[in-house]
């Protein structure tokens, strides 16, 4: 285990929240036309373009006026560098991604994200696109001013590359897997209005085409979900056997190429899910790596 001492860490902290402030004020908060790593913006007066303005621009040139509270978090942060005030570093890094959060779901392409939003506020003129290198950016620094501050705080021992390991790993996770299957989960059980609906979930939930056999009558195509049992039955027994066909060759025969068969037998294992899994493991599991840093 590495230690980090307090210097590290207040370096460690110094550098993200610079890193922040930086991305603020020069990169594009909002995704480009051409695509996240089209750089054409470098050349086209960025600053004064509604489509390429960095966050500090975009509030004060571009109506986009709920990206400066922003500057709070990213100054806090810097103070709590200067003063080397953990929990006053700790607080700008989760305010700044709370801020982020609150404003990525309260505005839309099309304006409020909620009615009542409207109502208290009135119609909003600017809008909200893709995220972009300045916001990607900005908020990956908030992150991991709130890691570092964690550490200071001991976690994982005050390391704070392995708390900021952490904190990546929950953040990925979240974006990527949680957000995405929550609202699909939302969804099921909201009308077209938005509104919950007990009867549009369960009309979802007994739609024909999750649960239709039509592939078996001659009536069309198996629902959603027949397939689904139909493909891992099939994945399981062929896989099954497969494996039992390897370890009998393995173990029952004198083949030439025994060697190399044990290494093909091993590719499963350095696939991208099962590497995935296998690391989550490493680090989570009793005997992982995380574990035995927190005990």
């Amino acid at each position: 285990m590495i230690r980090r001492s307090g210097a590290e860490q207040s370096a460690t902290a110094l550098y993200w929240s610079l890193i922040g402030g930086f991305t603020f004020l020069v990169l594009p908060w909002y995704a480009v036309e051409d695509g996240f790593f089209s750089f054409a913006w470098l050349v086209d007066g960025w600053v004064g373009d509604r489509d390429f303005a960095p966050g500090l621009f975009q509030g004060l040139l571009h109506e986009k006026w709920w990206l400066l509270p922003l500057i709070l978090p990213l100054a806090t942060a810097l103070l709590a560098v200067w003063r080397r005030d953990n929990r006053l570093l700790l607080a700008s890094g989760i305010g700044g991604l709370a801020l982020l959060l609150l404003q990525a779901f309260a505005i839309y392409h099309r304006g409020w994200a909620w009615p009542i939003l409207e109502l208290l506020f009135g119609p909003l003129d600017g809008r909200q696109f893709g995220i972009g290198w300045g916001g990607a950016v900005t908020a990956l620094a908030f992150l991991f001013i709130t890691t570092t501050a964690l550490a200071g705080r001991g976690m994982v021992r005050g390391d704070a590359f392995v708390a900021g390991a952490i904190g990546l790993v929950v953040a990925m996770v979240s974006v990527f897997i949680i957000f995405p299957v929550s609202e699909v989960l939302l969804r099921a059980v909201e009308d077209r209005d938005g509104s919950f609906s007990l009867a549009h979930l369960v009309a979802n939930l007994t739609d024909s085409r999750i649960w239709s056999l039509g592939c078996l009558t001659g009536g069309g195509r198996c629902g959603t979900a027949w397939n689904s049992f139909f493909l891992a039955t099939i994945v399981g027994v062929s896989t099954t056997l497969l494996g039992l066909a390897f370890a009998l060759v393995a173990t029952r025969t004198n083949i030439p190429a025994k060697r190399h068969l044990r290494q093909l037998t091993l590719l499963p294992i350095i696939t991208p899910p099962f590497v995935v899994g296998l690391a989550i493991i490493l680090l989570f599991g009793r005997s992982g790596t995380v574990t035995q840093f927190v005990a």
